[in-house]
């Protein structure tokens, strides 16, 4: 058997350039963003939905049996899900003869993915799965009133995840715990979220480098989007602040959960490295998926900070050549 995994952000060292171009999450939006995107309970101070864009993208997977037939094929890979900001629609499948299943699956947290099935693949021969989609990305505005939000006293079990440890998200190293105890002290709510975030970026100057996590980033005093957005979700967690990332091709940024006085709970997101964004970004790219602590089927026994794109199958004879598929059309 042969396994094929894939980096699970093979862009994200870019350019600064992507660490700007990002939007929020809310998990309730205002009266007037339901009608577009989500049939959910409002939060009176939540981001207000802005402009709306349109855009197509495509997802999915070529094979080609090299040097001989392959059998039994399996890919999963992660495609854009309906969030309160994005709609997403299948516009075409695109499926050739020697794919046989397609099917769909949510893991916990926050993904969607597309399984797929070859039982034979003949040699020469190549097999494509992919999906045409529309995703409508909307903008993201601050909430006009922020004095009653505040950090939740009783949050719900739903929320647990994103109060503990994650990979790269260490809220128990003793220099991260002391770090965010000493931000912000006797603030509340939106004010304590905000010094949490102007303090993370005071710390930690932005720098392309490789994944090194939290506790890293605070010592070194540099570190990269993932970074930032690792130092951010933890501090958020170790005062009490549920968080978590949202991850969007190329790059990823955290948003967190605040509550109103009548325990109605929005997530706002912010970008922790590039231009200033707090609490709302008018930029849309589209959500490939939320969270950062998964556990995929396919992955038995691990904990996964992002889910990557995976393949295996049988060679029988030949080797299958995998070509992911990911990104606008």
């Amino acid at each position: 058997m042969e396994h094929f995994p894939r980096s699970p952000l093979p862009s994200r060292r870019d350019a600064l350039r992507a660490c700007w171009l990002m939007l929020a999450a809310p998990q309730f939006l205002p009266s007037a963003a339901r009608g577009q995107f989500a049939d959910e309970p409002a939060a009176a101070s939540g981001p207000i939905l802005g402009d709306v864009r349109e855009q197509p993208y495509r997802v999915g997977l070529t094979v080609s049996a090299v040097g001989g037939p392959c059998r039994n094929i399996y890919a999963s890979l992660p495609i854009p899900a309906d969030w309160p900001e994005q709609k997403v629609e299948i516009v075409k499948e695109d499926f050739s003869p020697d794919v046989r299943g397609v099917k769909y699956r949510s893991l916990l947290g926050g993904v969607k993915q597309m399984l797929i099935d070859i039982p034979d693949l003949p040699a020469g021969e190549q097999a494509r799965a992919v999906l045409n989609l529309k995703v409508s990305r909307a903008a993201l505005l601050p909430p006009t009133d922020t004095a009653g939000l505040r950090i939740p006293a009783k949050p719900d079990k739903s929320l647990r995840p994103f109060l503990a440890s994650s990979p790269s998200i260490e809220t128990r190293h003793p220099k991260v715990t002391k770090f965010a105890k000493s931000i912000g002290e006797g603030l509340d709510g939106w004010a304590k979220v905000e010094a949490i975030y102007d303090a993370v970026r005071e710390k930690v100057e932005y720098r392309s480098g490789s994944l090194k996590g939290a506790a890293r980033a605070l010592a070194d005093g540099w570190g990269d989007c993932e970074e930032l957005t690792c130092l951010f979700i933890a501090c958020c967690r170790i005062s009490g602040v549920p968080a978590r990332t949202v991850w969007v091709e190329g790059h990823c940024y955290p948003e967190f959960l605040l509550v109103d006085a009548g325990d109605h709970g929005a997530w706002f997101p912010c970008q922790a490295a590039g231009a200033r964004a707090f609490g709302g970004m008018p930029d849309q790219l589209p959500i490939l998926q939320k969270g950062d602590s998964f556990r995929d089927p396919d992955r038995s026994g691990q904990t996964l900070r992002y889910v990557s794109e995976f393949c295996r199958g049988a060679a029988g004879g030949g080797s299958p050549q995998v070509d992911w598929i990911r990104g606008g059309a």
